[in-house]
């Protein structure tokens, strides 16, 4: 190996330190990028893969105009009709609030597909729900959470819509490569967050105080047109794609008929809407598309160091090796740096388009790798939805979450590392 490899690996090493350490990912990860291209002596490598990924289309109108949406429900409230509508029948079910909890927040994350974002809409509901019931603290917090890697099947997440564009799919296509295991990860969190709960003595009826009791949501009564609004979009795209093709549009499209729908069931100000619904879209560039641009850049100083020729040519000689690299590899970055997005972004950048190379489809190692990294941030106790949630269930440690996670996740993504490849 050149020298610039070796330089390259000591870069990795000293950018996952700076992503545990919490530095910002972006610039961690444009600072690594460029250094590494200008020690190889070719910095237009990373400056052309930064205006590259800057203007990349199809990227810009999905995510973009999904950020928007979800701007506008959180705005209008329609998150949290949907979540009272969805929870209204469970608060006598004991017990089993805590896999329904997953299971609904799993659910509403597909209409919700920021984590963070799903979160806040579902806590209030759902924890004095729980409270109520006799599910403690961290319980409550852990089963919400269990929940929130549900944006995989959504068609608005920027990791769909990033493999699809690498495959040459549609987003509904790419959704249907790890739908299956995606449902199955699912029940997995479902089913080992109960029994962790179990274990760790979450459940005791009659155990809440009265005061606490008298904690409520901020909507009282649910509005069935409102409660349906963050659904729009997903029934638009999976009816237009699977049964109606003459409704059949992309996601930008989607998020502009349910962000249609939305300001005529809710009646709101549509000159507050409109500057909400702006200000989601420059929310998803700067946030999300900053972290692909940023690992666009990282990944050009890998290529450029030489670091990626020899990572392909280990991944060419073992199937094995392939399998558990894009899985094992995203999922303890998305533990140790709190984001499945970074980790992921980088894989699907430099790793991905050569899986014909050593015996694998592109859309199965990219949502692999995209699915993997949910499942690691999602045992993390230092992703933003667990100090999120913390902060709305009075959780004051969020390793508490990590202790009730921990066992289902590392079990799934075994799963998705077995079954996927």
């Amino acid at each position: 190996m050149t020298w610039t490899v070796w330089a390259a690996i000591v870069i990795v090493i000293l950018t996952v330190a700076a992503l545990i350490k919490r530095y910002e990912t972006r610039l961690v990860l444009l600072a690594s990028g460029f250094l590494m291209t200008c020690l190889s002596l070719d910095p237009m490598q990373g400056l052309n893969a930064f205006a590259k990924s800057m203007t990349n289309s199809g990227l810009i109108m999905a995510i973009c105009s999904a950020m928007g949406f979800a701007f506008v429900v959180q705005m209008t409230k329609c998150d949290v009709h949907l979540v009272k509508l969805l929870s209204a029948p469970l608060s006598k079910l004991g017990l089993l609030l805590i896999p329904a909890a997953t299971a609904i927040t799993y659910f509403i994350c597909i209409a919700i597909p920021s984590a963070a974002g799903c979160a806040a809409a579902v806590g209030p509901t759902m924890i004095p729900l729980h409270r109520r019931a006799g599910v403690s603290r961290p319980g409550t917090a852990a089963a919400i959470l269990g929940g929130t890697f549900g944006s995989m099947l959504s068609p608005g997440l920027s990791h769909n819509a990033y493999v699809a564009k690498m495959a040459n799919l549609d987003v509904i296509q790419t959704i249907g490569v790890h739908m299956n295991y995606t449902l199955v990860c699912g029940a997995i969190s479902m089913i080992g967050v109960t029994i962790m709960c179990i274990l760790l003595g979450d459940y005791k009826p009659g155990s809440v105080s009265e005061d606490e009791l008298a904690e409520e949501s901020d909507v009282q009564r649910v509005n069935i047109l409102k409660a349906l609004a963050p659904l729009v979009p997903v029934l638009i795209l999976v009816t237009g794609n699977l049964w109606i093709p003459a409704i059949k549009m992309g996601v930008a499209q989607a998020m502009i008929v349910g962000a249609i729908y939305t300001l005529a069931v809710t009646l709101s100000d549509p000159q507050a809407f409109s500057k909400r619904f702006f200000a989601g879209m420059g929310n998803g560039y700067g946030e999300v598309l900053g972290i692909i641009i940023a690992a666009g850049v990282f990944a050009a100083g890998l290529k450029a160091s030489g670091l990626i020729a020899v990572f392909i040519e280990v991944l060419r000689g073992s199937n094995e090796i392939a399998r558990w690299g894009g899985s094992l590899g995203p999922f303890v970055m998305g533990v140790i740096t709190g984001s499945g997005d970074a980790a992921a972004f980088a894989f699907n950048e430099a790793v991905t388009p050569h899986a014909p190379s050593f015996g694998m489809a592109v859309p199965t190692l990219g949502t692999m790798a995209a699915l993997a990294g949910a499942l690691g941030r999602m045992m993390s106790p230092i992703s933003g939805v667990a100090i999120v949630i913390c902060g709305l269930a009075g959780v004051s440690n969020p390793i508490e979450l990590t202790k009730r996670l921990a066992i289902p996740m590392i079990i799934a993504v075994i799963f998705v590392a077995l079954a996927m490849v």
